[in-house]
């Protein structure tokens, strides 16, 4: 039968805590099995509340026992081959032995692991809604805090149509579309060159002394390309010519990104990779008029 209850308490005590959390950490659960259980949490349109979490399991017998209560011991606890009861009867009083407050230190360890990880739940709430998504169900939200806290800039999470990465401690968002194939584009000084395959557009905007040395009379032929993979630029001439992996790293472009630039080439010589630069070859100086490139995404 369903409670009609808007709030159920549990009897979870101190030693079921301290014994969680141990539990919880030497099966490597991270984060979030080492903050233990919460003392309020939300589930089914109920609170399930634990107003006993930080009182020993022996204070709780000592008042039954004072007080002439009745309870019932299920006679599974006495079964060591399940992990939680051989951490009881033989762990625990080991380690009360050595460190008689063990108990009270993983509950302390828990709770300020289970705020780190309320702050980094409210963190990732707080981004999606800024980005105009809902938020996930609670299950999800802590698979995806699971996910990005391995830090690996090839873990990707999608989220109504978007695909959430890391990146040097960075969220960063995008659309979560397929990639489709892009073939070269000739670049002739138009002033914008939409490229629908990589989702943007490139524009150019004339300005003296700087940007690319565009050629009007079509003597340079230009094209849009995507990496191949060998390529180098020099962005400033009192620097040698550098790989793009580098110089992409310097930069702080991320990875996933590196490989859909739209890049512009003269022939074979690279002229300009977004975010990095123009060639020292192909830069515009002193009076002469150049065309200024900036690669806009659909974001």
């Amino acid at each position: 039968m369903t409670s009609r209850a808007g709030v159920i308490a549990l009897a979870h005590n101190l030693d079921d805590q301290a014994e969680t959390v141990l539990m919880n950490l030497l099966r490597g659960a991270g984060a979030r099995g080492a903050s233990g259980m919460p003392e309020r949490a939300r589930r089914g349109g109920k609170t399930f509340w634990r107003p006993l979490l930080a009182v020993p399991r022996k204070d709780i017998l000592r008042y039954a026992r004072e007080h002439g209560l009745e309870w019932i011991e299920d006679e599974s606890n006495a079964d060591e081959t399940l992990t939680r009861n051989f951490l009881r009867r033989s762990v625990a009083p080991l380690l009360e032995q050595k460190f008689p407050r063990w108990r009270q230190a993983l509950a302390r360890a828990a709770k300020h692991i289970a705020r780190k990880e309320a702050g980094r739940e409210e963190l990732l709430r707080g981004f999606l809604r800024s980005k105009g998504l809902n938020a996930p169900s609670e299950a999800k939200l802590a698979e995806m805090l699971k996910q990005l806290a391995s830090g690996s800039a090839r873990t990707k999470l999608v989220h109504e149509g978007k695909a959430l990465r890391l990146y040097r401690g960075k969220l960063h968002m995008e659309e979560a579309r397929a990639k489709t194939d892009f073939k070269s584009v000739s670049w002739r000084g138009e002033a914008r060159l939409a490229l629908p395959a990589l989702g943007g557009e490139l524009r150019f905007r004339k300005a003296r002394g700087k940007g690319i040395a565009f050629d009007s009379a079509g003597k340079n032929v230009f094209s849009v390309r995507l990496r191949r993979g060998g390529e180098r630029l020099q962005p400033e001439a009192g620097r040698p010519r550098r790989t793009l992996k580098n110089l992409f790293q310097e930069a702080g472009i991320p990875p996933w990104e590196r490989e859909r630039l739209p890049m512009l080439f003269c022939g074979d010589d690279l002229v300009w990779v977004p975010g990095l630069g123009i060639d020292v070859r192909y830069q515009a100086s002193g009076a002469r008029s150049g065309l200024v490139p900036a690669w806009q995404t659909a974001r």
